[in-house]
């Protein structure tokens, strides 16, 4: 479980900037969960728990890269032809060695012949009925080869412990020999709706209320980064109920995750709870949309309380909720790279705030992409976020966008 201490974050300022919200996690946050080993096949999506050091060269023998002849570079300055001695297919063992003067007809992944350092493409020679090989002038020594250990030495490191598995990684894994792989154990979040607004999809829509889309919508968020979540519902306004159902899910799981009752209503209770339960670590950030953003500690268990509107919900998620993921599971997370874009809209802002625009993207006449923003602004808005492409990342200092100026684009891609 996850054992966070009461004092190990620190702000006392009343919106605290998003990137210093993921600096404090960073430095605070290590891996909670245990090592499990599971096959390759299993592996993909995993955190790796230790560095994988190659047990063998890869390629574990120098090789060919193309069908055609294999040569000594040597030879190449006195002749134009060479007779053809034999051939060598790949998975064959060849152990004769390439004599002086000669070429050996190879084919693409066959072992190189002692001597050959050097192959000609089949398609750049000529042969003839004498057996000869007729090479043009020009080709580099070691041309159209694979050296032994030019992809992954052995001794080096081949993968580095905290990586979220991809299929490349496990692929290489699978070239060194290994069956096997260390990882973290996912870890278990406890994911909680809260309002009395809010209803299960399916049921009958009463009056005056509306279905729960946050829970699926962070369920599924939780999944992609690594999390085993554990669904427990929606939670009545109640600061007697949330407060309890809170502590119960701490005991049980290494995070809790909320959304709704963060804000000041007389009706949102969870800040409370968690400041009854342990220590409010930070409320709100100084980002758009999303400001009421509360963590907290409760026995050692970090508890995360996101906003009710399902924008607001996503873009924090992304900015908190996932980097505290990736931390309590080992898992090296890289802050997404933005992509130049051209703004398509006016827009104004105010300064000291990191505000977050719904854009698609639409590639004008001269090539460059334009970036057009949602018509629709508001953090209740879902289809602000199925009819667009990414964000638009305007920082603390920008207060106007007019058309034509260069903003980030953030894609959901490397977002989720």
């Amino acid at each position: 479980m996850a054992q966070l201490s009461d004092d190990c974050f620190a702000f006392g300022g009343p919106l605290l900037p998003i990137e210093e919200a993921m600096r404090i996690i960073a430095a605070n946050v290590q891996p909670s969960v245990g090592i499990e080993t599971v096959e390759l096949s299993s592996a993909d999506g995993r955190v790796l728990a230790e560095d994988v050091i190659a047990p063998i060269d890869l390629p574990p023998f120098a090789n060919s890269a193309v069908d055609g002849y294999a040569v000594r570079a040597a030879d190449l300055a006195d002749a134009k032809a060479l007779l053809v001695e034999g051939r060598v297919a790949a998975g064959e063992a060849d152990r004769t060695s390439l004599r002086p003067g000669t070429a050996r007809r190879i084919f693409t992944g066959a072992p190189l012949p002692e001597g050959a350092d050097t192959v000609f493409m089949q398609e750049d020679v000529a042969t003839d009925a004498a057996g000869l090989v007729h090479l043009p002038a020009g080709l580099r020594r070691g041309a159209n080869t694979r050296k032994r250990g030019e992809d992954v030495p052995a001794g080096s490191k081949a993968l580095p412990a905290g990586r979220r598995l991809r299929p490349q990684d496990v692929a290489l894994a699978a070239a060194l020999g290994l069956r096997s792989l260390p990882v973290r154990r996912r870890i278990r979040l406890a994911l909680f709706s809260t309002g009395d607004e809010v209803v299960e999809a399916g049921q009958p829509l009463p009056p005056a209320k509306l279905y729960d889309a946050n829970r699926v919508l962070l369920a599924a968020l939780a999944r992609r980064t690594g999390a085993e979540v554990s669904d427990r519902g929606i939670l009545p306004d109640g600061r007697a109920e949330i407060t309890a159902a809170l502590r119960a899910a701490a005991a049980t799981h290494d995070l809790v995750l909320t959304s709704g009752g963060v804000s000041t209503g007389e009706e949102d209770h969870v800040r409370q709870a968690m400041e009854a339960l342990g220590r409010l670590v930070f409320w709100r950030l100084a980002i758009k949309p999303g400001r009421p953003v509360a963590m907290g500690i409760a026995a050692g268990t970090p508890l995360i309380s996101l906003p009710g509107n399902p924008v607001a919900a996503f873009v924090t998620f992304i900015h908190v909720a996932r980097p505290l993921i990736a931390a309590l599971g080992g898992a090296m997370l890289a802050p997404p790279v933005p992509l130049p874009a051209r703004a398509a809209f006016t827009y104004r802002k105010k300064s000291g705030r990191r505000e977050y625009l719904r854009v698609r993207l639409v590639r004008a006449e001269d090539g460059r992409l334009d970036a057009h923003k949602h018509p629709q602004d508001g953090a209740g808005i879902l289809s602000s976020l199925t009819e667009t492409d990414g964000l638009a990342e305007l920082a603390e200092e920008v207060t106007a966008v007019a058309p034509g100026d260069a903003v980030d684009f953030l894609p959901y891609a490397s977002l989720i």
